[in-house]
């Protein structure tokens, strides 16, 4: 099976642990998404809590860290026109794996299932979702909780 992410470690060690595990939710989502057969990916950064908060200020202009940023590349009704035969990122996503493990043990759940719910979370951006609106977060958060539960990545 073709890689649909490529994982990159910045200022934090690299695990298989974690490569294993993003693959797996990403090759879920993917097929949930049907462009699995694709040849479209998504860039997953991994990194500490100063760079996401660096990021955070220079890109959204709010000087503090936060868990996730997503950067994507296409609006929602763009995706399903795109040339599925060539090679192209969706979107960037930016995980601060401190502020994981921050909120696993502030919500009283697994760092696996924190790490999980960021990486689908910032998928559902890439695809053009949003929870701004209270009908749109109703969507996008049916959408999370399916793949977690398609993967068995339940609140604990």
């Amino acid at each position: 099976m073709r890689k649909v992410v490529e994982v990159e470690f910045l200022d934090i060690p690299e695990t298989n642990e974690f490569d294993n595990l993003i693959n797996t939710v990403f090759e879920e989502c993917f097929k949930e998404e049907n462009i699995l057969d694709s040849k479209l990916y998504v860039s997953v950064i991994l990194t500490g809590a100063d760079r996401i908060q660096k990021m955070n200020k220079e890109y959204r202009k709010i000087d503090k860290t936060t868990d996730v940023l997503s950067f994507p590349m296409y609006e929602r009704d763009e995706i399903k026109d795109l040339n599925k035969e060539i090679e192209e990122p969706i979107g960037d996503i930016v995980i601060s794996v401190e502020k994981v493990r921050e909120q696993a043990k502030e919500y009283g759940h697994s760092f696996e299932r924190e790490l999980s719910y960021m990486l689908v979370h910032g998928f559902y951006h890439l695809m053009g979702y949003d929870h701004i609106k209270a009908i749109e977060k109703q969507e996008m958060r049916e959408k999370e909780e399916n793949i977690l539960s398609k993967l068995n990545i339940v609140r604990e």
